[in-house]
């Protein structure tokens, strides 16, 4: 006998059965417990994107309250440039912030794929964000 640990098919039978978890189960732990770069990258986008939404909303705001501004009404350029701002600027912050495991603690690699991780989670976000802004708070600032 040897002195390794049992393999992992090589259990004894008198191991508990572990639970299987429902679909709504899992999806709440993993909400609870998200891996720590797709939260940077999440959180870092979400800023950007708040920050970039809250001032395209002034200037919906003021162009809906009637301020002539030069060049006139130029909202949907203003959203385009919106996104693709909150694009760059949160894959170019996910790209920072985001290291990649290399195996020796205290030490993270930068990738392009921490930079494609920053632009697949700010396209949802930016979109979701203005959303918000423009069907949600828009309305309430437009009554006060």
């Amino acid at each position: 006998m040897s002195g390794l640990p049992p393999a992992r098919g090589d259990a004894p039978h008198d191991r508990r059965r572990v639970r299987r978890r429902s679909w709504l189960e899992v999806r709440w732990r993993q909400l609870r417990n998200p891996p720590p770069p797709v939260l940077r990258a999440v959180i870092s986008d979400l800023a950007v994107a708040v920050i970039l939404g809250l001032a395209y909303l002034v200037y919906d705001l003021a162009l809906s309250r009637g301020v002539s501004l030069p060049g006139g009404d130029l909202r949907p350029l203003a959203a385009a440039v919106y996104v693709l701002l909150v694009v760059v600027a949160g894959s170019g912050i996910t790209y920072l912030v985001v290291l990649q495991p290399t195996g020796v603690p205290g030490h993270g690699a930068r990738s392009g794929w921490s930079a494609a991780l920053g632009f697949f989670a700010a396209l949802p976000i930016a979109y979701l964000v203005l959303v918000v802004a423009i069907q949600v708070l828009k309305p309430l600032l437009l009554q006060l």
